[in-house]
């Protein structure tokens, strides 16, 4: 017969002096430790109080422009370099590691419509309210040399916007309708048009490079085909689109800024739906820009927000204003994926962080793997009600906050009536419609 007794050497466990630490005995298998949920809960919920407490995401702001920034355009090479133009048809370049004004351009009269780097980055176009396409160095001009553009087209309309191909030669621009001009000549190669509105936005598709989309004014988003010589199809929404944006990764996804307060992300594929109907701005957005990943994107609005958007979320994640900022009109996302630029009325450029509690600059191991834990422990309890609670909080200026809550109650009052109806009438005269159809008017091929 075998006896299995407990057998302790003193040695291990029993001090030699009173001086001595106490020896604990401990294991150190996590899968065996019978506090673990409660320990990674405790860490979760001081990340995320953590992470809200270092959430300043307000950088810098470049001031120099005489009058509201209308437009901003990125360089294709260089992080550090963007482009503005404003209302009174000025055009600045800034050095974003300087953060300062690097050359001024008085590039037309009147308003500064549109601006793009051509893909190469050695110029870039602008369109004004003076009826002209222009072309510039991207390059100050050397001592003694005239501040003139390269190139000078004079059309017959004011041109509204202005898009460059991704690989090739070749622009398009947008007004009456919507021209594909060869940077060689002065007249057009292509004219589309469908319809008898202005044409606010146009934009080439970055993967698909032969594609174009346009915003009109009649509540239309066209879709062209540069080898054809007429328009695809087109779907009609309720309120005016003002622009919009491809998404640099996936070849039919793109995302469209409407007057009705809301972001409609759509596959060219199948227009007869959105796939997603972001909801959360109280006024009209006026801009869209889709960060490199193609994962988010920021829009820009009238009600002097900017919000950043998931873009398989119908919410946003974040919302960025300050007390200075008035209606907030363009907004780029940084190459680099960091940082966020928006151009507003009061004539300032501002530059956020895309992640508003991210630590800048160069991060010790320590830091890296500190930082990547707690990142793994927010996700795995962000459903948890207090972590979740305090992830989403942010503070609204009262204005909005007070939009937001009327709005509320008079979605919940539209759903209300609707319910009644469809309660006190006959069966299957009211139909069920989702909320992803009901913004969509008709689609035209």
């Amino acid at each position: 017969m075998r006896v299995k007794v407990l057998s302790r050497n003193p040695d291990d466990y029993v001090r030699e002096t009173k001086l001595d630490l106490q020896r604990v005995p401990r294991n150190y298998d996590p899968a065996l430790h019978p506090f673990e949920v409660a320990r990674e809960y405790t860490r979760a919920l001081n990340a995320t109080k953590l992470e809200r407490v270092f959430a300043k995401p307000f950088l810098s702001s470049l001031d120099g422009h005489r009058d509201g920034v209308n437009c901003m355009a990125k360089h294709p090479k260089s992080l550090s370099t963007v482009l503005s133009g404003a209302c009174d048809g000025e055009v600045k370049i800034w050095n974003l590691t300087k953060r300062q004004c690097i050359r001024t351009i008085q590039a037309h009269e009147g308003f500064v419509r549109g601006m793009c780097a051509r893909f190469c980055g050695t110029s870039f176009f602008t369109v004004g309210d003076d009826k002209t396409v222009k072309q510039w160095k991207m390059e100050s001009p050397e001592y003694g040399e005239e501040e003139e553009p390269i190139h000078t087209i004079l059309g017959k309309t004011v041109y509204t916007g202005i898009d460059h191909h991704w690989k090739e030669p070749v622009f398009a621009t947008c007004g009456h309708q919507v021209d594909i001009w060869d940077e060689q000549r002065t007249s057009p190669k292509c004219s589309l048009t469908w319809g008898f509105d202005s044409i606010s936005s146009v934009k080439f598709n970055p993967i698909e490079t032969y594609l174009l989309g346009s915003c009109a004014s009649d509540r239309n988003i066209v879709l062209y085909d540069m080898r054809k010589s007429t328009p695809l199809k087109k779907v009609i929404l309720n309120m005016r689109t003002n622009t919009l944006c491809w998404n640099p990764m996936e070849a039919f996804i793109f995302t469209a800024a409407n007057e009705d307060y809301n972001l409609y992300t759509f596959d060219m594929r199948f227009l007869e739906s959105p796939v997603m109907v972001h909801m959360d701005h109280v006024s009209a957005v006026l801009d869209v820009d889709y960060s490199p990943t193609g994962k988010e994107f920021v829009s820009a609005s009238f009600d002097k927000s900017i919000r950043i958007f998931p873009v398989d979320k119908g919410h946003s994640r974040e919302v960025y204003h300050t007390k200075r900022m008035q209606h907030v009109i363009t907004v780029k996302w940084t190459s680099d994926n960091k940082y966020i630029l928006c151009g507003s009325d009061e004539m300032n450029i501002r530059l956020w962080k895309a992640n508003a509690s991210e630590k800048l600059g160069v991060l010790a191991p320590r830091e890296k793997a500190a930082m990547n834990y707690n990142q793994k422990l927010k996700e795995k309890f962000q459903f948890h009600p207090q972590i979740r609670r305090i992830a989403q909080h942010r503070h609204l200026p009262k204005s909005i906050y007070c939009q937001i809550k009327e709005q509320r109650i008079m979605r919940e009052a539209r759903r209300r009536k609707e319910l009644n109806r469809r309660k006190h009438s006959k069966p299957g005269s009211v139909p069920l419609v989702p909320e992803r159809k009901k913004h969509i008017v008709a689609v035209v091929k």
